[in-house]
């Protein structure tokens, strides 16, 4: 249940990241919401699986779920440009994680 946790936190990582894009220095109301819910969603969450989940490995899957999300969105929604070193990146990104979760039992 922990890694559930997890995931759901690292996808509020994913909210509250774009809800910042559009709040504009805090300054527009529902995006500065809708921070506030994804952030607070996001922490409670990473809180209850780091109970479980060894504190080092909750927080890069944690970080890298955000990270390889928002860049994922940031391409399709906001049409960043991807290209091979990015993707490169990523899928070092992604297997480490990977990596990580194997080796914390």
């Amino acid at each position: 249940m922990a890694w559930l946790y997890l995931i759901a936190a690292g996808v509020a990582e994913i909210g509250f990241t774009t809800a910042l894009r559009y709040a504009e220095g805090f300054t527009k109301l529902w995006p500065s919401l809708a921070f506030a819910f994804f952030v607070t969603l996001s922490f409670t969450l990473f809180d209850k699986a780091a109970q479980t989940i060894p504190m080092g490995t909750a927080y890069a899957v944690w970080c890298g779920i955000g990270v390889v999300g928002t860049v994922m969105l940031g391409v399709v929604a906001f049409g960043e440009p991807m290209n091979f070193w990015r993707l490169f990146f990523i899928a070092a990104l992604v297997a480490s994680i990977t990596g990580l979760k194997v080796v914390s039992g």
